[in-house]
């Protein structure tokens, strides 16, 4: 494999360790992921959840928690790639962005809506910039806006597939129409747009594939796809390292492939998880009583969902399974046992012990 490179740094392993809110990675996963050589990243989404004030002061918190977590992760691995994934949807979208940029983030990953105030938010500052895109069209329309805007380009882009966990960027229809053939022949055209910009810029614009990447053969299959690395989630959650509470990480260990469903987050956007008790409660139609709200997303009525996302994440992160909302990837069921963060990425790109 060629080197691996994010915006002139170089990555000893091309690997990204996907985003995941509420508080499955934070700065230990992180950390870790970083010290073996990889990319280690942060979730912002609700990242204060156990900040003391969290109910009274949300924002507060979860600017401070910023800070804290990536601490917890330089302690782990001081000369690591370690960054952020910012979700657009954020309320706090800017707050998150410019407490990253103090926090003196390697890398802002961006999706969940186009990232276009990305470039202008991290200003001259070190910190590198990467949109997640699921389409030619959505790709086109970023890097298009950031060069015409900011006369700034992309340090990475992250081809997030149909096949990864959480909120995804598709419609449902969509989902149905994206088989895996369909998909590829949508990631080459990606890569494409992206050589474009590589030579109008002249740099190199890393691509990595996102999204079912669970095994080797997933990763070998990426690069022969046209990417550069890839990014992986799910992998990382039955590791010791992983931020989660044992009970959600016994979750993904105990799921089955039938268990695993597209469902709806309460602003209509699809997403895919483990099929549990709170799931089968709110596909059968029943509005779940929910906390006061935590000002989480910007697109949300606290009056009219039927559940809160934060209360559904937080108690995922906490260990109670039974009324969590449990975001996984399409490949999530194959987990078999409890691994270290070594043996993923090992296994991932076939390193031998040292």
């Amino acid at each position: 494999m060629d080197p691996f490179k994010i915006g002139g740094k170089t990555v000893r392993v091309p690997l990204i360790q996907g985003g995941m809110g509420v508080g499955i990675s934070l700065g230990n996963l992180a950390g870790s992921v970083a010290a073996e050589g990889g990319v280690g990243i942060i979730s912002t989404a609700q990242i204060g959840f156990r900040e003391p004030d969290f109910d009274q002061h949300p924002s507060e918190a979860n600017v401070r928690a910023i800070q804290k977590e990536m601490d917890k992760a330089r302690a782990i691995s001081p000369d690591g790639l370690i960054g952020y994934n910012i979700m657009v949807a954020l309320r706090d979208y800017k707050q998150h962005v410019k407490a990253a940029v103090q926090a003196k983030a390697d890398i802002i990953i961006s999706g969940a809506g186009l990232p276009t105030e990305l470039p202008g938010l991290v200003g001259d500052s070190s910190t590198k910039i990467a949109p997640i895109v699921s389409t030619e069209k959505s790709a086109k329309v970023i890097l298009k806006y950031w060069g015409k805007k900011y006369r700034r380009t992309a340090d990475l882009v992250v081809i997030e597939g149909p096949k990864a966990g959480g909120h995804l960027g598709f419609k449902e229809d969509e989902l149905k129409v994206y088989t895996p053939e369909v998909y590829e022949d949508e990631i080459k055209k990606i890569i494409a747009v992206v050589h474009s910009y590589e030579e109008e810029y002249q740099t190199k614009i890393s691509v990595v594939i996102a999204g079912g990447i669970h095994d080797r053969e997933d990763v070998i299959h990426a690069l022969s796809l046209g990417a550069d690395g890839v990014q992986v989630a799910s992998r990382f959650v039955t590791t010791e390292e992983c931020d989660a509470d044992i009970r959600y990480k016994q979750a993904y260990l105990d799921a089955k492939k039938d268990d695993i469903v597209i469902v709806k987050s309460p602003v209509g956007m699809p997403g895919r998880a483990i099929l549990n008790p709170f799931m089968k409660r709110v596909m059968l139609g029943e509005k779940i009583e929910h906390t006061p709200c935590h000002g989480c997303l910007a697109r949300c009525n606290p009056a009219e969902i039927p559940y809160c996302i934060t209360d559904g994440l937080i108690n995922a992160a906490k260990g109670d399974v039974d009324h969590a909302l449990l975001f996984c990837g399409a490949k999530a069921y194959q987990a078999q046992r409890m691994e270290t963060v070594k043996e993923v990425i090992d296994s991932l790109f076939d390193r031998k012990e040292s």
